[in-house]
């Protein structure tokens, strides 16, 4: 069982569960972390670590001694951002005290700790899914290239094409979702890499829950490299595909 190697205090009690995807994340990790717990939120932190070569999950683990609201869970390799959300609802789901929101952000500071509570804030009146949007009115991009940004544009036309749930932004990574939410959509996620942020929207509008967004500007990472890779882009373009062809 997954959550056997879960390492922390599994009793904690919290409203919020803040999941954090990890890979070489040292430079950033427990600043993060200590922001976070700054906001003044009832929180726990999850971290998912794919065995950092840099020492990411051994920072987290020192950070437990200051906090006893961190867990960390290290998986033997790096398997994608979807499997690591995946693994952070199924972790969160069987605590003892399940929190009622989950939120997952990005451990490099393209998230800002700041944002956290707006998205909380709008998951309570949606109980369902909350948005960090980059494109809605009062959000936006920082330093980005005009190709990154043409391919985060196409991205979300696409989406919305094959989607149509009537939001601006399909693949924001910053979000909080309804614990009631992700019972009713755990079993139903396959996707191991970015796809995970367009997969989880869909099912979402399947079974009816309410989504919403919050305007917020993202930041390229402030220390590190972009992990995204071809491979997950490929992945990304092959989801689309499948969901097209399911429409025909």
């Amino acid at each position: 069982m997954i959550l056997k190697s879960v390492e922390g205090n599994l009793d904690l009690k919290s409203e919020v569960g803040i999941l954090l995807p990890t890979y070489c994340e040292a430079a950033n990790i427990s600043k993060l972390i200590h922001e976070i717990e700054s906001l003044g939120l009832n929180i726990s932190v999850l971290v998912i670590d794919d065995s950092s070569p840099d020492g990411t999950a051994d920072l987290v683990r020192d950070l437990q001694d200051e906090y006893r609201n961190v867990l960390v869970y290290v998986r033997p390799r790096k398997s994608g951002l979807g499997t690591a959300i995946t693994d952070g609802f199924k972790i969160f789901l069987s605590l003892k005290n399940p929190p009622e929101y989950i939120v997952t952000m990005d451990a490099d500071y393209s998230h800002s700790p700041r944002d956290v509570p707006r998205v909380v804030s709008a998951a309570r009146g949606a109980n369902g899914l909350a948005i960090g949007s980059r494109y809605c009115l009062g959000g936006g991009t920082v330093n980005w290239s005009i190709s990154r940004l043409a391919i985060s544009r196409v991205a979300n036309m696409l989406s919305s094409v094959l989607i149509g749930a009537e939001i601006h932004d399909y693949t924001s990574g910053l979000r909080c979702y309804s614990m009631n939410l992700v019972r009713n959509i755990v079993g139903e996620l396959h996707s191991e890499t970015y796809e995970i942020q367009i997969e989880t929207i869909r099912q979402a509008r399947k079974k009816g829950f309410a989504i919403r967004e919050v305007p917020m500007v993202f930041m390229n990472r402030k220390k590190g490299k972009s992990k995204l890779t071809k491979k997950e882009i490929r992945e990304f373009l092959s989801y689309t595909v499948k969901i097209g062809l399911e429409r025909k």
